[in-house]
């Protein structure tokens, strides 16, 4: 299964919501996603979906957490998001989640959709956020391993 994501200004999203994209803003940014195909131009993003979990249709609230890796670090990754303990999808609030593997870039995207914001700030002090990030900044965690990360990981926003 693939997604597309295509970024842009709000104003230019009408040929994509009458071709059934579900548009996210965040100011007057936005971001649209799709997972029926894509339309030709140079700002789709495409995906390979490797895992997914619930609608996005059912947030009104997305998280894009993209990840720069480099090639060697792409297995080891995708290896730790196929053996998660999957725990976010029972959060109150959670809508859906999506692990992105690039077609055409080298940034992974973790795509999680929200109630609202307020759900995923309660997500990020949960015991299950803890428990999902308890490696980070240990020797076990892939964040201290070298030649993984080209650049900094980003999160970017937005709403319905």
């Amino acid at each position: 299964m693939k997604l597309y994501k295509w970024l842009g200004n709000e104003q230019e999203t009408d040929t994509l919501k009458d071709n059934g994209w579900l548009i996210l803003t965040s100011g007057s940014d936005a971001a649209a996603i799709n997972e029926q195909g894509a339309p030709a131009g140079d700002k789709v993003e495409s995906y390979e979906v490797l895992d997914q979990k619930g609608k996005l249709e059912d947030g009104a609230f997305a998280v894009f957490n993209n990840i720069p890796l480099t090639e060697e670090g792409r297995e080891l990754f995708e290896s730790r998001f196929q053996n998660r303990a999957g725990l976010v999808e029972k959060e109150p609030g959670f809508a859906a989640i999506r692990i992105l593997r690039p077609l055409d870039s080298d940034t992974y995207v973790i795509l999680t959709m929200w109630e609202d914001e307020s759900a995923f700030t309660n997500w990020q002090s949960s015991q299950a956020y803890s428990h999902a990030h308890k490696k980070r900044g240990t020797s076990e965690g892939i964040d201290k391993r070298p030649n993984i990360f080209p650049r900094p990981s980003f999160v970017t926003t937005y709403s319905k």
